[in-house]
């Protein structure tokens, strides 16, 4: 029988930036006091991550190294993992957005490819960008128990990219800040399986 390994990856959302609610895509807004508090919440006292990789922007790699720092644990930045650019939408509120057609976001969501905003980073590129990183990853940190720490649209792309999912469906996965999903990656010689366990959960202990 062929040895089998398993990686364990934890993906989590950073919490509400500095300005709330927006398309900020690559706009480097860092944690408000909320998004602190509410990462802080979603992954409690557990601590078993042998790395933690992060995106590069504020959001998420201060929480990333401020949970290193207090858990010891190595940390590394990842650029491949920063959020979409969202081109003539970043910086805008959802109603900012839909001020002048009511039904553009709907339609984004449900064909991020047709309706692409002006000037945003071609979903392609996207992509292959975040799977890249993924791939990457899970050979890097084969058999370990990491955390990555990033983006709703980066989730949704490692969630289409290993469950085989149309790129164009991704925007219909629903990813809320804070939120905690775990994928365990099974490897049998050549051959891999991942598997998602939980999505849009949390690490702390209910009472």
């Amino acid at each position: 029988m062929t040895p089998t390994s398993l990686t364990t990856i934890d993906l989590i959302r950073h919490g509400e930036p500095v300005g709330g609610r927006k398309y900020r895509g690559q706009i480097d807004d860092p944690l408000s006091e909320k998004g602190w508090a509410q990462m802080r919440q979603a992954v409690g006292n557990f601590s078993a991550w042998q790395h933690i990789v992060s995106s590069p922007l504020l959001r998420c790699r201060d929480f990333a190294a401020n949970l290193a720092q207090l858990h010891d644990i190595p940390m590394s930045l990842e650029t491949r993992l920063r959020e979409v650019g969202f081109g003539a939408w970043e910086g805008l509120t959802a109603a900012e957005i839909g001020a002048t057609d009511a039904d553009l976001l709907f339609n984004f969501k449900r064909d991020p490819i047709g309706y692409r905003p002006p000037g945003a980073e071609p979903l392609a590129d996207f992509q292959q960008r975040v799977g890249s990183a993924w791939d990457e990853l899970v050979t890097r940190h084969e058999r370990q128990h990491i955390l990555v720490v990033c983006h709703a649209g980066v989730i949704r792309m490692i969630l289409a990219h290993v469950l085989g999912m149309p790129v164009a469906n991704a925007y219909r996965i629903q990813v809320g800040s804070a939120a905690l999903s775990r994928i365990v990656v099974e490897r049998r010689g050549t051959d891999s399986l991942a598997n998602l366990v939980f999505h849009d959960g949390s690490l702390a202990k209910k009472p």
